[in-house]
């Protein structure tokens, strides 16, 4: 792929597309000067591009007057009565070539009436007072650590952790940026019901499961408390299976680490059939994910989880692209699945594309590691930090998978909930979604404190609750 990298304001920050490594320095005093001046205080170009199709940063989406967390099910989307600027299809895709994903690309070749359909771009994403200040802490004080290049995170705050924020707010590297979606700005604790559905090759469409699920961020609980509950984790959830009647009863609880202890995560299992939780270390990396067919992989979820230690992840620079953004639609307020299934593809009208600048890090197998990819490129929002598309190759070095985030900011809050994603499979042809909640027995409901913590976060909690 051809990059036509946006310099400017990189150049001055001395951000280049050079490979970094955690020997390099960090962020000087000096070069943390422009936070909150040319840049955002998170990192961000400050200003709009040059013909405004990106504009200025002016603080993110404050919450909807009409929007009432405990009276409704979903969220309102704010953007609703928008219409698409344009549409990118196979016939004229090679006029905005400069500004499309490899994976949108494949997409538009392989499947007639594929469309992308791009609208006005809003930088919507919002951070609490407390989250800028902590930023600005880590700006010059956070770094790399591990035994293994980009393998854990150090900084000034307890237990040598960098504060709750985000970790590299000026990246030097590509590890730098991965860590910031791990740890990008979400709810600390968001509540949801949702649906995964995997299409085939036929059209045919099957209900994977119809999961409970809790997330929770305990870095961002504003009462500090989370933390504590949830193994110092910075990514966390319990996701409880309802249906289908094969699955039902079985409980996941995953816990995410900013350190390579116990392998950087904790996961157990339950089955009602055994009824007992089991520790599940083997839940990482590239074993598929049974519950979902098979369709993605552990190390997917939410467009990446755990470890950075099989790829070498190499920063190529910022970008201005097409990504999917603000998917309010999608996730919250088409209440039938056939609103957004297609046959092939996920129906044009349910995405919402817009451009934004994107970090671009492509992560390359290391040699002798074991990963069912040869290499990934991840698209990293610079606002919100979190992963909007992602490319999968195998060992052929031809794309896999495409993966396509649909994050909505989460307004009540701020923030951003990214926890629906959708999967093209480019070998066996089929499309996966998950996590869309506008469906009647679906919800959304986010927190910034263990306020909407309903479920147990311990092994023997679980085992418990399941007993009843």
């Amino acid at each position: 792929m051809k990059f036509k990298l946006v310099l400017g304001t990189l150049m001055a920050a001395g951000l280049t597309t050079l490979l970094a490594h955690p020997s390099f320095a960090a962020v000087t005093a000096e070069e943390a000067k422009q936070l909150g001046t040319t840049l955002t205080e998170f990192g961000a170009e400050k200003a709009g591009n040059k013909d405004g199709s990106i504009p200025a940063y002016t603080g993110g989406l404050a919450k909807l007057p009409n929007y009432d967390r405990e009276k409704m099910k979903n969220y309102l989307d704010p953007y609703k009565d928008e219409k698409p600027l344009y549409s990118v299809t196979a016939q004229n895709m090679a006029q905005y070539d400069a500004v499309l994903t490899a994976g949108n690309k494949a997409l538009l070749t392989r499947y007639p009436g594929y469309r992308i359909d791009v609208y006005q771009t809003h930088r919507s994403v919002r951070y609490q007072p407390w989250i800028i200040q902590n930023t600005l802490k880590n700006a010059t004080t956070a770094k790399l650590a591990g035994e293994i290049e980009g393998d854990a995170v150090a900084g000034a705050d307890k237990k040598n952790l960098p504060f709750p924020g985000v970790f590299f707010p000026i990246p030097k590297n590509g590890y730098e940026v991965m860590w910031n979606h791990k740890m990008h700005n979400k709810p600390a604790v968001n509540d949801e019901i949702a649906n995964a559905y995997l299409v085939d090759t036929a059209g045919g469409v099957s209900s994977m499961s119809v999961p409970h699920q809790t997330f929770v961020a305990p870095w961002y609980d504003v009462k500090g408390k989370l933390r504590g509950e949830a193994y110092d984790s910075i990514l966390g959830f319990h996701a409880l299976q309802t249906a289908p009647p094969s699955a039902a009863g079985i409980v996941f609880l995953n816990f995410y680490l900013a350190t390579a202890e116990n392998n950087g995560q904790r996961v157990w299992f339950y089955t009602p059939g055994q009824r007992r939780v089991r520790a599940a270390p083997e839940f990482a990396y590239d074993v598929p994910i049974a519950a979902y067919g098979g369709a993605i992989l552990w190390d997917e979820i939410f467009g990446f989880v755990g470890r950075l230690d099989r790829f070498d992840f190499k920063l190529v620079g910022k970008k201005e692209m097409l990504v999917p953004y603000n998917m309010f639609a999608m996730t919250n307020t088409m209440t039938k699945k056939e609103d957004y299934l297609g046959p092939k593809f996920v129906k044009p009208e349910a995405m919402r594309y817009e451009k934004h600048r994107v970090w671009v890090v492509d992560a390359t197998r290391k040699a002798n590691a074991r990963h069912v990819y040869s290499r990934r490129t991840f698209y990293i929002d610079e606002d919100c930090w979190c992963l909007v598309a992602q490319e999968t190759y195998d060992n052929a070095g031809k794309i896999y998978r495409v993966i396509l985030d649909t994050p909505v900011p989460t307004y009540d809050i701020g923030g951003v909930n990214d926890f629906g994603w959708i999967t093209y499979d480019l070998i066996k042809g089929n499309y996966f979604t998950t996590n869309m909640t506008g469906e009647p027995v679906g919800m959304m409901r986010s927190y910034d404190t263990m306020e909407g913590m309903n479920i147990p976060l311990t092994p023997a909690g679980v085992a418990a609750a399941s007993v009843r």
